[in-house]
């Protein structure tokens, strides 16, 4: 019943805003199986060239061969926030800021990971924040405000993702709108969940046969300044285990979620280390996507954030960087691609296209 009121509610979506979503000009020379979807939050250009320097001239994302650039304003605003920006890619709609899988009208829009699990994938979520916070919560919930976390919990107890790691374990135990322990209800339902307290990532996912669920810590995790250093590895071990899911495919999204608050906070030496966190996990995924040779890993941003800038210094190696603003920009932000289908991600265009291009490469009926 959920599958087809699902495809039901695709069907109805198809013609939001009394427009069709039309795939991508021209097709794909080969179509993936597996889809990586990576956001670097409040990743710009200089964010990608901070790490650059600040890493001997070397990053992950040098081996891409696809780049593009994307528009990032929301429905109303030039500038967007983490919610609406993940909603555009989640749903292939623009929104208001705060809106979590919603279209600017206040109406649910099916995710990319909703319809991936609708036709028989496996589904997963990884990042650096609270699992609740807007960039994941925008590709599973439904909710009018990003700042109702303890709602949004819920929503992963209404779907059958397969795997979720991230921190903000309190949202689902220590509840204060209800009584409910969100944990031990994904443990009745099926779900092997476990913590920081009781067991590390570095020991594997275990072959359980279960879906799997890791809390990084009790609210928001620690920055890569303090000693996290979970998103490489969770980026290495959640495409093995998702591939043994499902022999359709899999839809991943991973978020470097702290590259964004090291920029608020204006702090340089924390943005450089979360980028360089980040891509040590776009590596794990392309290790991956190399092997298995029918995986696309897409990176891109949902906004830049702090206006950084990189002004004069001694010499290359000491940068210089500086902020212009403690918010997000409007500036336009990187795409990269690798993989089958990664052709399609050249050039510039909006970030509801990239949405657009995951369905189509997946297949999934046109909207």
């Amino acid at each position: 019943m959920k599958q087809i009121a699902l495809l039901l509610s695709i069907f109805i979506f198809s013609f939001h805003n009394g427009r069709r979503l039309e795939p991508p000009a021209g097709k794909a020379e080969h179509y993936p199986k597996n889809i990586i979807l990576m956001i670097g939050d409040g990743m710009g250009l200089a964010q990608v060239t901070a790490g650059f320097y600040a890493n001997g001239e070397k990053l992950n994302l040098e081996q891409f061969p696809a780049t593009g650039l994307i528009k990032t304003h929301a429905s109303k605003n030039l500038i967007t926030d983490s919610a609406a920006g993940a909603t555009a890619f989640a749903c292939g709609c623009k929104t208001y800021n705060g809106a979590i899988g919603l279209t600017a009208g206040k109406k649910p829009c099916p995710t990319i990971l909703e319809q991936a699990e609708a036709f028989g994938l496996s589904t997963g979520l990884v990042t650096s924040s609270s699992i609740t916070h807007a960039t994941p919560a925008s590709f599973i919930a439904h909710v009018s405000d990003r700042q109702y976390m303890e709602e949004i919990a819920t929503w992963f107890l209404q779907t059958d993702i397969d795997l979720f790691i991230g921190g903000g374990m309190k949202y689902f135990t220590n509840r204060k709108t209800d009584q409910r322990n969100l944990y031990a209800e994904l443990q009745e339902k099926g779900y092997l969940v476990s913590d920081f307290s009781g067991y590390t990532l570095d020991k594997g996912i275990p072959d359980s046969g279960k879906p799997f669920a890791w809390f990084s810590s009790l609210e928001e995790p620690a920055s890569v300044a303090d000693g996290r250093d979970y998103l490489p590895l969770a980026a290495r071990l959640a495409p093995e285990f998702l591939s043994k899911r499902s022999d359709k495919g899999f839809f991943l999204m991973i978020e470097g979620a702290q590259i964004d608050w090291a920029c608020h906070a204006n702090k340089a030496d924390n943005a450089v280390l979360e980028m360089l966190d980040f891509d040590r996990a776009i590596g794990e995924a392309l290790e991956f996507a190399k092997k298995d040779g029918n995986t696309l890993v897409i990176v891109t941003a949902d906004h830049e954030t702090g206006g950084m800038a990189l002004l004069r210094g001694e010499n290359k190696q000491s940068l210089n960087i500086k902020f212009n603003t403690d918010y997000h920009t409007a500036s336009l932000v990187p795409v990269f691609a690798y993989g089958p289908g990664a052709e399609l991600f050249n050039g510039l265009y909006d970030n509801t296209d990239i949405y657009v291009k995951i369905r189509s490469l997946f297949r999934l009926p046109a909207m």
